[in-house]
């Protein structure tokens, strides 16, 4: 009698369905910030790589492959687009000659994100992130213009830019305006690139990055 119920208690434990594993929270990033955003641009939210991550650092996993940044976080992205080299070229009225100082330097690039996102916090008490992808929408050109040549002679037409590359803009845009806030000014790096995010989320004229996409906007209308 004792075998048969040892028979039926091991049946009932084989026919059990094994237990899910144990799945914790999604990761914060910097352990305080959520990735539960909202994007309002349907054409960003197939690009935005909004994973959630702790640290954004994949150490150049994918690196040289083929639209293999679309799998790369947003923050992480706006990170690579600082750590530029200093080319000394004339940016928005201003010679940039950092020579490089960042170059290269992706742990104190995110050390410096992560006061940035520190300070938005303690301005406007919302999600960084969510600022973030606000100051993304509202700084990605929609058009562009590129030379056409025809005949011997060379003219600007009207284009539409594709999704990839109006993310990559508004990224390089935000970057490159922190970079010349700071350039020989007593402001951190890590102030003005809050600022100019913070600028860019508002959709205030007095951001570097709205203004660019306006003016980019406005050259392709004239030149349709």
């Amino acid at each position: 009698m004792d075998e048969e119920k040892v028979g039926e208690n091991v049946k009932e434990e084989i026919g059990k369905q094994p237990e899910p594993a144990y799945v914790g929270p999604n990761p914060l990033l910097f352990g305080r910030y959520s990735f539960d955003v909202e994007v309002h641009d349907p054409s960003l939210r197939q690009v935005l790589c909004l994973k959630p991550v702790k640290l954004p650092h994949t150490f150049a996993r994918h690196a040289n492959k083929r639209f293999a940044k679309a799998n790369v976080n947003v923050v992480e992205r706006l990170a690579n687009k600082l750590m530029r080299g200093g080319t000394g070229k004339k940016i928005g009225g201003k010679i940039i000659r950092t020579q490089g100082s960042l170059q290269g330097k992706k742990t104190k690039v995110v050390k410096i994100l992560e006061k940035a996102f520190d300070e938005i916090h303690a301005k406007t008490r919302q999600n960084p992130v969510q600022l973030l992808v606000n100051a993304l929408e509202y700084s990605a050109p929609n058009e562009d213009i590129t030379r056409v040549r025809f005949g011997g002679v060379s003219y600007q037409q009207a284009v539409d830019i594709g999704t990839q590359r109006r993310l990559d803009l508004a990224l390089r845009n935000l970057a490159t305006a922190a970079i010349m806030s700071a350039f020989n000014n007593k402001m951190s790096l890590a102030g003005a690139l809050a600022r100019e995010i913070m600028l860019a989320a508002e959709n205030n004229q007095d951001s570097y990055a709205v203004k660019r996409k306006n003016e980019t906007e406005r050259i392709a209308r004239s030149a349709r």
